[in-house]
């Protein structure tokens, strides 16, 4: 049985693939502070939960992942993803 998700696989736990995962995020429009618990984001139009049972168990295996093997350098790799994604100019 295959089950649809909109959270994409993590690819391996190094800087660039959490940067790549967060990215991917953005562009599916579902991107999330990693320390936001994904059970509680609601979509403000709807006021309902934005993710499914499935997509919060597999978005907290792999933030949980990414802060295992990353630290806070999960928080580093999101910063130019949530810059790009409010049109701001990245730090030189």
């Amino acid at each position: 049985m295959h089950i649809e998700t909109r959270i994409p696989v993590l690819q391996g736990l190094t800087f660039d693939h959490a940067l790549m995962w967060f990215s991917e995020l953005n562009q599916r429009g579902i991107l999330f502070h990693p320390d936001d618990d994904p059970a509680q984001i609601v979509t403000i139009a709807t006021g309902k939960r934005t993710f499914s049972d499935i997509e919060i168990s597999q978005a907290r295996s792999v933030v949980d992942a990414l802060f295992q093997e990353l630290g806070d350098a999960v928080y580093e790799a999101a910063y130019p993803v949530f810059q790009r994604a409010l049109g701001l100019q990245l730090d030189a």
